[in-house]
């Protein structure tokens, strides 16, 4: 059966269709959507782990276990699995072990841009990548194979557009490899230096190998005839290429992103007369090229940062559409920002902080959108769990810090990388102050269990974390939960913590108001008559309060009744009918 599927159903169904038995991963966008659709497949053991490197490390559990296993993951949380991976290289496998990575060009919603062909490249792993959601399934039964037959994890790479596109996909068979058995081999799976200098030229040999194997693997394809201009390119940048310029121009698609081919390149750059790479977002390809005396068009003519299109490509290359017609962009679209929702838990807080002028080390989630205005609330935000191990180092370098200085984290990124933070500060003893924002779901990447909900990845009733507990349990004595909705709590709470001179904890606990399962309340109104246009409500940025026609008004479709613009209007003038 034929059916349209995104990118990363694709993924799903071509882990399916491979006999995976186990996908362990931590949703982070444009990956998450892998392991759930995964995850609707009963005859796979799907999980969210606390983070990368733990999914990393129970997919290998399962590969040494002799079963094929596989994890997801975006760009940046490959940087917290990198630790397992360098090493996992040496070791190789049992069962096929696939690690897919989702890069994020032009960071729709990322801290930064990173291409990650560059681990490929540095952990000496092959890489795979699909042009579309066909591909997609088809690459990823290749991939298994690749790894069981050449002893190695394989890096299967996907971007945004991919991910998130559609495209036909032609559903076939599950097949199950028989189990491989699990054997004692010590020098295979033991790390220790005398072991691990005998396995790195085994992974030079299996390089080589695999160098060849680029030559004439179908992943790397030519297509058309042209004699006057060669493209070489991969991903998401090959549609753009084949939507320019169709069959009027030489193609090299290269599905095997490393090793690359030499042979294969010399001969498609010798059949043309101009040479060009098409890549995102590093020259890699192109770094090989000149590494084979090819001097391309590349980064000469295209930016190093941000997501291609078709008039990217058109522009570069100086064509036209055969209509004549401009191709389409993004020029006229208004900016749209994302803004926390109305009824936000995280809002009230972010409020308080701010009121109090307070320095504030934020972290990665919804929560981020803090920094915006008319917050402002934020004064950094590096990656997962470094609030809370920035607080520390702020604070011990300065003491005097402590009494204006919180770091705010969400109850999966403090599960993710916070706690290892928490223990640095108790440990090292600095006064700080750890504020959890626990809206009961991990918000940002759509509603995701983590092991303080009380649920897994498919909603059944599982071991519940009590971050109150926890943190105790870490050696932190000092820890309340507030109501983020409750402002004088909140601005008391901040208050009274910041005067002790030990680690201290608050709990900003109100489920995410997109749950489900939360009531909202009927919407508020504004009395114009008497409103007095202070603005004073504007300050929280809720998207359901505007101005109209110099008077506070309120949007009944958007607001959910939270009341926390109420204890902000000295005048009386919202409120229910």
């Amino acid at each position: 059966m034929k059916r349209l599927m995104l990118g990363n159903e694709a993924v799903a169904r071509g882990l399916y269709e491979a006999g995976v038995r186990l996908v362990s991963s931590y949703p982070g966008t444009p990956s998450t959507e892998i392991t759930e659709f995964a995850a609707k497949y009963g005859e796979i053991l799907c999980e969210w782990a606390p983070n990368e490197k733990v999914a990393l490390e129970a997919a290998y559990g399962a590969s040494l276990a002799g079963f094929r296993s596989a994890c997801a993951m975006k760009h940046v949380g490959l940087n917290v699995a990198a630790d397992p991976l360098f090493t996992l290289s040496y070791t190789g496998v049992t069962g096929g072990l696939v690690i897919f990575v989702a890069d994020d060009p032009a960071m729709h919603s990322s801290q930064n841009e990173q291409d990650s062909r560059n681990y490929a490249i540095a952990a000496k792993l092959p890489m795979v990548e699909p042009s579309d959601s066909s591909e997609a399934r088809d690459m990823v039964k290749y991939a298994f194979e690749l790894s069981e037959r050449y002893d190695t994890p394989v890096l299967f790479r996907i971007c945004t557009r991919i991910a998130h596109s559609q495209s036909v996909v032609e559903e076939g068979e599950r097949t199950v490899p028989d189990r491989i058995p699990y054997v004692k081999q010590p020098r295979k799976y033991i790390m220790m230096p005398a072991y691990a200098k005998a396995k790195h030229p085994t992974v030079e040999e299996r390089t080589e190998k695999l160098a060849e194997l680029a030559e004439t693997t179908p992943l790397n394809r030519i297509e058309g005839n042209s004699s006057e201009l060669g493209i070489i390119t991969s991903g998401t940048c090959y549609q753009y290429v084949k939507e320019v310029f169709g069959e009027s121009v030489k193609v090299l698609k290269i599905g095997m992103q490393n090793p690359l081919p030499s042979r294969l390149i010399l001969d498609f750059a010798s059949s043309v007369k101009r040479l060009a790479v098409v890549e995102e977002l590093d020259g890699i390809i192109e770094r090989h090229c000149r590494t084979l005396g090819l001097s391309p068009d590349g980064r000469n003519i295209l930016p190093p940062v941000g997501e291609y299109s078709q008039r990217t490509v058109a522009s570069a290359l100086g064509v036209t559409s055969p209509s004549g017609a401009a191709f389409p962009g993004s020029d006229a679209l208004p900016g749209r920002p994302p803004v926390m929702c109305s009824g936000c838990p995280h809002r009230g807080l972010f409020y308080v902080l701010s009121k109090l002028k307070l320095t504030v080390l934020g972290d990665i989630g919804c929560y981020t959108l803090g920094a915006q205005q008319p917050l402002n609330a934020l004064d950094s935000v590096l990656c997962m769990g470094a609030s809370v191990s920035g607080i520390h180092g702020f604070n011990r370098a300065d003491p005097e810090s402590a009494k204006h200085t919180v770091a705010v984290i969400g109850d999966s990124t403090f599960m993710h990388s916070g706690m290892t933070g928490l223990c640095n500060i108790v440990y090292n003893a600095s006064a700080s102050t750890v504020i959890i924002l626990d809206n009961s779901i991990t918000g940002m990447t759509g509603h995701q269990q983590n092991p303080t909900t009380g649920y897994n990845i498919k909603g059944d009733p599982a071991a519940k974390i009590n971050l109150e507990e926890l943190c105790r349990s870490l050696g932190v004595e000092r820890v309340r939960v507030v109501d983020p909705y409750d402002l004088n709590a909140c601005e008391a709470a901040v208050k009274e913590e910041l005067t002790y001179d030990c680690p201290s904890v608050i709990i900003s606990r109100r489920p995410c108001v997109l749950l489900k399962y939360v009531k909202t309340a009927p919407p508020l109104k504004i009395d114009r008559d008497a409103c007095r246009s202070c603005r004073r409500c504007m300050k929280l940025g809720c998207p359901s309060i505007s101005i109209k026609e110099g008077k506070a008004r309120i949007d009944g479709t958007l607001c959910t009744g939270c009341e926390v613009c109420t204890q902000l209007c000295p005048f009386g003038a919202i409120g229910r009918d």
